[in-house]
């Protein structure tokens, strides 16, 4: 009988779903696991910030340690220095580290993963890159397993997590059995899906935020770069340089996103048909937005709308 040990983290105002979902997630593993005769059992320790100086202590090993989501941006503004050396103290023992959504910041912190690809949260990700420049991150994956580093994404993704961690330890058949009890869809998604378009407007740049302002409102308009240089009263290669320090994109991408965005929206609020949207929008070839949009979003426009409208008024 192969038996692991798993580490929850419950740290302050973690989302208490998650972590006791995740040992209900692994108890229903037990279950499928005695039921197809699999020689493997799970058993979940939900650590406190009390036990963790305690584990510390003992050294006591796990096989994998689970940081799940948090509502408190407090909760991983800073450093927890007794999570940090809990983190690099497991991982130096062999551990799998893993994080769901602000999890991430944990794992970041500890610097054990700058040499690892990650994902967190897509409204994160900018506080993220400006806390950790050096770590490479892909927001529009839903979970990147790493081997020794595992992170997923949304809020709700602690459940692709267990998932993941439950065939790493038993095997696929186990996961598919979960998934039936767990009503769960395990086919392939992205989380750049569920993203949304949300530029940053706190950067103190006045000239900038004031042609970001003007795009708000005017982005169905074609407009150049030397025009915006000309709304900002700065030369165009100043203010190249100024906008993608201001929003990490060059302007076209910018007025990209914010046209795709509102075609999400269109999609999702009316019964247009693409076709018209995308001229609303700013396009005036349709087969170029649409071929923007996929790219962006991961999904057709059709796609898109089947996925996320059930119905719309008529």
């Amino acid at each position: 009988m192969k038996h692991y040990q798993i580490a929850v983290l419950a740290y302050p105002h973690s989302l208490l779903s998650a972590v006791y979902g995740f040992a209900e997630t692994f108890e229903l593993a037990n279950e499928a696991c005695k039921t197809t005769g699999l020689e493997v059992r799970i058993t979940t320790h939900i650590l406190h910030m009390e036990d963790l100086q305690a584990e510390l202590d003992t050294q006591s090993h796990y096989h994998a340690v689970l940081l799940p989501p948090t509502l408190n941006k407090a909760s991983y503004s800073v450093k927890n220095t007794i999570i940090n050396n809990f983190l690099i103290a497991q991982h130096q023992h062999g551990a799998i580290l893993c994080s769901a959504c602000a999890g991430a910041f944990f794992l970041a912190y500890s610097g054990l993963t700058e040499k690892r690809q990650m994902t967190t949260h897509w409204a994160l990700e900018a506080l993220f890159k400006e806390r950790f420049p050096k770590q490479a991150i892909d927001t529009s994956k839903i979970l990147i397993n790493q081997g020794d580093i595992i992170s997923a994404g949304g809020m709700m993704s602690w459940m692709d997590l267990a998932l993941e961690l439950v065939q790493a330890l038993t095997n696929a058949h186990i996961v598919r059995q979960l998934s039936k009890t767990l009503v769960i869809d395990t086919g392939k998604r992205e989380q750049r899906y569920y993203q949304q378009f949300q530029p940053n407007f706190d950067h103190g740049d006045a000239a900038i935020l004031a042609v970001q302002h003007y795009l708000q409102g005017h982005f169905a308009e074609l407009k150049s770069t030397e025009n915006m240089a000309a709304f900002a009263k700065l030369t165009p290669r100043t203010f190249l340089r100024h906008f993608a320090k201001c929003t990490g994109l060059n302007p076209n991408e910018y007025l990209q996103r914010i046209r795709i965005q509102a075609a999400c929206d269109a999609l999702e609020q009316t019964t247009l048909p693409f076709e018209s949207i995308a001229l609303q929008v700013g396009y005036e070839d349709v087969g170029s937005c649409r071929k923007t949009f996929q790219k962006i979003m991961g999904l057709t426009p059709s796609a898109f709308r089947k996925r996320f409208v059930s119905s719309l008024p008529r």
